[in-house]
């Protein structure tokens, strides 16, 4: 993973315009990066910890990780610390126009009847504010509401 934003090109009316094209990897790294400085705030941030499910692999690794249970669909994002009866939260990373796939809104439904909150994210922003807001006590959860 670079740690240097990758770059489209967009066609203009004036003619070529470039812009960062910010992936999924480097937002939640940058996600990562943020929850490791802010522990000394929320110590439960240091159980924030990423799920090695999707992205492109060589061949033999992919089948090395499905034989050890690496299930597609699985969020990318885990924080198993009990909130407002929810049993942790999962957060499911995805760029401006990334779509949610059949498995992952499987994945998602499932894990919400569970008992957990779970979040789809397309911003380090939106992210954090969604950890925040998680492990602030004095916001109420409502699942009614998210």
């Amino acid at each position: 993973m670079s740690r240097w934003p990758r770059y489209q090109l967009a066609a203009t009316k004036t003619g070529v315009k470039v812009k960062p094209a910010i992936s999924e990897d480097v937002i939640q790294a940058q996600l990562i990066t943020w929850a490791k400085r802010q522990v000394k705030v929320h110590p439960e941030l240091a159980r924030l910890f990423h799920v090695p499910n999707g992205g492109q692999r060589h061949a033999a690794v992919a089948a090395k990780l499905q034989g050890q249970g690496v299930k597609p669909g699985v969020p990318d994002l885990c924080l198993p610390v009990p909130r407002f009866g929810c049993h942790g939260l999962w957060i499911e990373m995805k760029t401006q126009n990334g779509r949610v796939s059949p498995l992952q809104k499987d994945w998602i439904a499932f894990l919400r009847r569970a008992g957990y909150r779970v979040e789809v994210c397309r911003s380090f922003d939106e992210a954090r504010d969604v950890l925040l807001s998680y492990l602030n006590p004095k916001v109420p959860y409502s699942p009614e509401i998210y």
